[in-house]
């Protein structure tokens, strides 16, 4: 749910705050498929279709479409719904990139992807 603290003196919701929750969703898909540390290297094709209002719950879809040798790509949609409504919306999407790190924070392979 969103918050007054996450919006401007307008009531919209920063782009940076959905773009947080967003990272923190295709971290997720990305570091349970690397079984382990992966870390956002790249966001491509961030696109806002509407505003993200106080009150709005969020939700956020990540999916995994395509793994390199150490890299991982992540589609990301984020989808409004007012708090007491039942029409929800696509608000924005992106795709992020992360690679797979060791613990000394060096790129470290992963497995393909499987369907």
């Amino acid at each position: 749910m969103t918050m007054p603290a996450d919006a401007n003196p307008y009531g919209d919701i920063f782009g940076g705050w959905l773009m947080g929750q967003m990272d923190l969703a295709a971290g997720s898909v990305a570091s349970r498929h690397a079984g382990g540390r992966a870390v956002t290297i790249a966001v491509d094709a961030m696109k806002f279709h509407a505003p993200v209002l106080v009150g709005d719950e969020v939700s956020v879809y990540a999916t995994l479409v395509a793994v390199g040798r150490t890299s991982m790509t992540i589609e990301v949609e984020a989808w409004r719904r007012p708090r007491h409504g039942d029409d929800a919306c696509k608000v924005t999407q992106a795709r992020f990139v992360f690679v797979a790190t060791d613990e000394e924070r060096k790129p470290r392979m992963v497995a393909s992807l499987t369907y």
